[in-house]
């Protein structure tokens, strides 16, 4: 049976023209400016291109007095990926203005054949869980650096071979052309190292692709990034040694490379690779998060190193992860309105804060937040439970006491004498810019402990689907697992505290949770599960988009702006300051202070660009502010029941009952994960595993075991 296409209204010729311009501009991006700009890059070793096009480009472009030796790079690596993330916002607001759910038909064969790709093929092995197009992108992409590699050193060597070194001291020669080269080819690591931490970058979404999604991507390009670097430091080390020239390590020459910067470069580079071995980011995670901040060191020291015009060609993806970053910083220093927070036996939380209509957000989005009190640094991210158009007033999400930072929030919050006010501090929501589970006809979402917290968000968007729109939805198969008893509490937070419009007889929902540590139900100590009201600050404010509700709008003006403004004062600066005394001939002007007065520049230009459209934005979002917090406080509820330590009690409400008669409880043991999936039906099954890396592993072996061929999986993994 084919899935059900949905949406909220008839499609209008508006509509139409809006997806005819989407996919245009998609398109456009991908096919025409992205591709060209791979091309570039793969053609940047060879010989064509440095003695026929590289020359050209340059002739025209660095003829300039305003933009200098800088330009060429800055028209040709620079310029093509921000003009991307332009139109990629412009994509993604036409998909806000759509303002539709839709399944799309599973037996498209198109779709089917691509579902294939997404098929994992890598599961257990140093890359984790793998598709097969994240396996096929991956294996190009090291097939670039070798090709490069491979041909900058072909190159090399020939001119080498052609000066007539003496044979038995030709390896020196060679062994600096190939440290040189290994530094190059490490750049086009550093190139794209910062497009997958960007979270609310328009390039991740406009091929389909979050942030938290893709932070396994910044991990890989890191390890070989690092390698190549540390290869390239190492070889020069042992060149300058073997030729007498040790003293080379603390040069820093005016006019060129300064050989100190790139040392200290590596250093910090290295003390953040050494803090990402899993067993010292799992067992000393505070240390992995502040050695992070190295990396202001590590690109200071970089740009020192190269020069302001090489940096150009990795310029674009650190210039984007910048604007993103400000803007975070810019949220971060709003405290929002903690309204309450409900207390489960399980050490588990649910922390409600205050948001404004107009924010926005899809299933399984996150939220980063900081709790000044327990450390003003530290930031973590948590799944949202809440949905957008369900509890427009509200965001939720879910804590579990886990960790040093988590154990501390939970008993601030579940103490017998809680304080009124907590203050709190939030970044995002980041997410998908679309729900991609609805195309299936039956969901089977597999977790293992807190996992369950993004398949909440899931089940409350189909709740909304099917009560409000009366739409037909997938079958819901949810199999989690706890350790103990107490953590079956969980399951009460799927069904909304502030939303009483839920129909759950709409949605085909069965519930499968495992208690794996225990053989029976345990009741002894069990603390109720409690309401907890607290007592904002007249100055705490409602989450809100921080670039309002046409952020994506927002953000393409900011990208243009900051870049507009970056050309003007830095053409200024050339003209009237650098040209006057180097004249284009880059042998007078010092290299580092150019640096440092194009970093000054950037920052300058993203700052104020950033900062103006956020206070404009804050200006609109006032008097909405001010219409929330003037409106009455709920008042306190009583201690709401669970629907598992209830037996002798009638449950309040349908949808208690309904959730109630959906759940089985199995104790003493683990799910039987193959039996269970195979035995679901459907054309299209979507399975979703969220949990434990090695829960997540086994649900992805099964997926891709081969035995059924409608099973599509899918990973959901937090691992920061």
């Amino acid at each position: 049976m084919d899935a059900v296409q949905i949406v909220k209204s008839s499609p209008s010729p508006s509509h139409e023209g809006i997806r005819i311009v989407r996919g245009a501009i998609r398109l456009f991006a991908v096919f025409v400016v992205f591709l060209g700009t791979l091309f570039i890059w793969f053609m940047m070793p060879t010989n064509t291109f440095k003695q026929i096009w590289r020359p050209q480009i340059r002739r025209k472009a660095n003829s300039s007095t305003f933009l200098g030796s800088a330009g060429a790079n800055l028209l040709v690596y620079t310029f093509p990926i921000l003009f991307i993330a332009v139109l990629g916002c412009i994509y993604l607001h036409l998909g806000n203005q759509l303002n539709d759910r839709k399944m799309e038909r599973s037996n498209d064969r198109k779709k089917k054949r691509f579902a294939v790709w997404k098929q994992p093929i890598l599961v257990k092995g140093p890359l984790g869980i793998v598709s097969g197009i994240e396996l096929a992108l991956f294996a190009m992409f090291v097939a670039l650096l070798i090709w490069s590699f491979s041909m900058y050193l072909q190159s090399s060597f020939a001119k080498i071979s052609a000066a007539k070194h003496p044979d038995e001291h030709i390896w020196k020669p060679k062994l600096e052309s190939a440290a040189l080269m290994l530094g190059l080819v490490g750049n086009i690591c550093l190139a794209v190292l910062f497009f997958p931490v960007a979270r609310g970058s328009s390039v991740l979404a406009l091929f389909g692709l979050t942030s938290e999604g893709s932070i396994k991507y910044h991990i890989w390009l890191g390890h070989i990034g690092m390698t190549l670097f540390t290869a390239h430091g190492l070889c020069y080390i042992i060149y300058w040694a073997a030729t007498n020239q040790i003293s080379q390590m603390i040069r820093w020459d005016k006019i060129g490379v300064s050989n100190l910067a790139g040392e200290l470069s590596l250093l910090p580079g290295l003390i953040m690779w050494a803090t990402t071995i899993p067993r010292i980011r799992r067992q000393m995670f505070e240390l992995f998060f502040y050695t992070h901040y190295l990396y202001i060191l590590f690109m200071i020291f970089f740009i020192l190193h190269v020069g302001i015009t090489y940096t150009c060609i990795m310029l674009p993806g650190f210039y984007l992860f910048l604007v993103d970053r400000f803007l975070r910083f810019l949220q971060s220093q709003t405290r929002v309105r903690l309204v309450s927070a409900r207390v489960l036996p399980g050490e588990t939380i649910e922390l409600n804060l205050a948001k404004t209509p107009g924010l926005k957000y899809n299933p399984t989005s996150v939220m980063f937040i900081n709790v000044p009190s327990i450390s003003k640094m530290q930031w973590h991210p948590f799944t949202i439970t809440s949905n957008s158009s369900l509890e427009p007033e509200m965001i939720s999400t879910v804590v579990k006491s886990e960790g040093s930072w988590t154990k501390k929030l939970c008993q601030m919050v579940s103490s017998p004498f809680p304080t009124d006010q907590i203050e709190v501090a939030v970044e995002g929501p980041y997410g998908p810019a679309s729900t991609q589970f609805l195309r299936h006809d039956t969901l089977v979402m597999v977790s293992g402990g807190s996992g369950i917290t993004p398949f909440i968000s899931i089940i409350r968007e189909l709740l909304l689907l099917s009560t409000s729109f009366k739409c037909k939805v997938p079958n819901v198969i949810l199999i989690c697992a706890f350790k103990n008893s107490l953590d079956l509490t969980t399951l009460d937070l799927i069904l909304p505290m502030f939303s009483t419009s839920i129909d759950m007889s709409n949605l085909n929902l069965q519930i499968q949770a495992y208690v794996t540590r225990e053989t029976e139900p345990k009741t002894d100590g069990l603390k109720p599960v409690r309401s907890i009201w607290f007592k904002p600050n007249a100055t705490d404010a409602p989450v809100s988009p921080i670039l309002g509700t046409n952020n994506w709008l927002w953000l393409a003006l900011i990208i243009t702006s900051s870049f507009i403004m970056f050309l003007i004062l830095i053409g200024i600066i050339t003209r009237y300051y650098i040209y006057p005394i180097d004249h284009n001939s880059n042998k007078i002007f010092s290299y580092s202070i150019r640096a440092v007065l194009n970093m000054l520049v950037t920052c300058v230009a993203i700052a104020s660009t950033a900062s103006g459209a956020v206070l404009w934005n804050k200006k609109k979002n006032a008097m909405e502010n001010k219409q929330i917090q003037s409106m009455e406080r709920p008042s306190p509820m009583g201690t709401p029941q669970s629907l598992f330590y209830n037996a002798g009690r009638e449950l309040e409400s349908l949808p208690q009952q309904s959730l109630a008669q959906a759940t089985s409880v199995h104790y003493g043991g683990r799910p039987d994960l193959k039996k269970l999936i195979f035995e679901c039906n459907g054309s299209s099954i979507g399975v979703l595993a969220s949990g434990p890396k090695t829960l997540r592993h086994e649900v992805a072996t099964i997926c891709s075991s081969g035995l059924a061929e409608n099973l599509h999986f899918e990973s959901i993994s937090f691992s920061w």
